[in-house]
């Protein structure tokens, strides 16, 4: 958000490049691996999110999350924001390499504000250590990003310019493969998912408060102008399964309860079919692997000031069971503060959770009932962005 003091880069370059990486490039033959986008930008004071006074670098994580414990196993610097959803990382199918965007910077102009940036970086995960391979320009405010199971192409949505960027994708190089407007420059899209057969994707849109369509033939991504309504400001969704798609509608901020939705994406035409109130602020949504459960992190007042009567002193992971189209909660934990993305391990046994004010990310495990903590990783860079490679 300003140049950043010569000494604060040099310290944090050095950490960054004294990071442990000893068999790194055996890893990923058994681990299972999280990548977090960390935003070294911002922080929170009072309830508002500021920019430091003393700006760390942005960084990418690469982590291990075999077994539910964390092992952190290299970082690269590359652009990161914790404004819009989570899923500002995108994992290719194979594992190969991660996409992170970066919808905000430091303004060059005034040093206390942020603007819009439109960076996408695609990172090596196969190196040692973790490298970035490329950076693209998406679009202004570059935030939730997703890739087809195929691997042949990704999807950007850009929250200050009303668009999605569209990518081909031919092993880890990206090309351009247009843009599709989905409104003004307020209308807020802030990610897309591609359904599991990658013949159409959803895009939220929370400055309009809409979900949107989108067919994809190859490269040849168009909007079907047909928008679906699920509550007020959908903001983060998931596809992970085939016949449900589930969204999180984060409200107006203004301490009334908010809600999570599922939309049936086996019905003609698709349709929204349940919502259900989860608490204040549904950050992240994530489907079980095995797609039995919605796990949500609820930010829960924990970003407001301590003064505010909406105030609570931690966050909140829930898990809800998926029962046709109902949503019945079954557990859930407490967590920090202005806690961001949560990803599910491969056998829906582990969730990793992010909190920002805390740099930290939290594991537990998850038996059907309860959750359990089972370890914390402690990071250098608040982590605002999280993904796996998605079964």
């Amino acid at each position: 958000m300003t140049a950043i003091p010569r000494l604060c880069v040099r310290h944090a370059a050095s950490a960054l490049v004294a990071t442990s990486l000893a068999g790194f490039a055996n890893f990923a033959a058994h681990a299972e691996i999280v990548v977090s986008a960390n935003d070294g930008k911002m922080v929170l004071e009072n309830g508002s999110p500021v920019v430091r006074k003393q700006p760390l670098p942005d960084t990418v994580s690469v982590i291990d999350f075999t077994d539910g414990t964390l092992k952190l196993l290299g970082e690269v610097p590359a652009p990161a924001s914790v404004v819009g959803p989570p899923p500002s990382v995108a994992i290719a199918p194979d594992g190969a390499f991660a996409l992170v965007t970066g919808a905000m910077k430091v303004d060059p102009a005034d040093a206390t504000k942020t603007v819009p940036d439109d960076k996408l970086s695609v990172i090596d995960l196969k190196s040692s250590p973790p490298k970035v391979l490329a950076t693209h320009q998406a679009g202004a405010g570059a935030a939730g990003v997703s890739i087809n199971r195929a691997g042949t192409l990704a999807l950007v949505a850009n929250r200050s310019e009303g668009t999605v960027s569209v990518f081909a994708i031919s092993g880890s190089a990206l090309t351009p493969a247009g843009k599709i407007q989905l409104g003004d420059a307020k209308s807020g899209p802030s990610h897309a998912v591609f359904s599991r057969d990658g013949a159409t994707a959803l895009v939220t849109r929370d400055g309009d408060s809409k979900i949107s369509l989108l067919t994809v033939d190859g490269t040849k991504v168009e909007y079907a102008k047909r928008d679906l309504s699920a509550g007020v400001r959908p903001y983060d969704i998931d596809l992970t399964g085939s016949a449900a798609a589930v969204v999180g509608n984060v409200g107006a901020g203004s301490g009334d309860n908010d809600t999570i939705s599922l939309i049936d994406m086996t019905a003609t035409p698709i349709r929204v079919v349940s919502t259900v109130t989860v608490g204040q602020t549904p950050e992240a949504v994530k489907m079980s692997p095995d797609g039995g459960h919605v796990a949500v992190t609820v930010m829960n007042g924990s970003n407001k000031p301590p003064a505010s009567p909406f105030f609570n002193d931690f966050g909140l992971l829930k898990i809800y069971k998926i029962s046709g189209t109902d949503l019945t909660p079954v557990a859930e934990a407490k967590i920090g503060h202005w806690c961001q993305g949560m990803v599910w391990s491969k056998d829906s046994k582990y969730l990793l959770t992010q909190c920002m004010v805390e740099s930290e990310l939290i594991a537990f495990s998850f038996d059907g009932k309860a959750l359990t903590r089972t370890s914390t990783l402690k990071l250098q860079v608040s982590p605002a962005g999280i993904r796996t490679a998605e079964p």
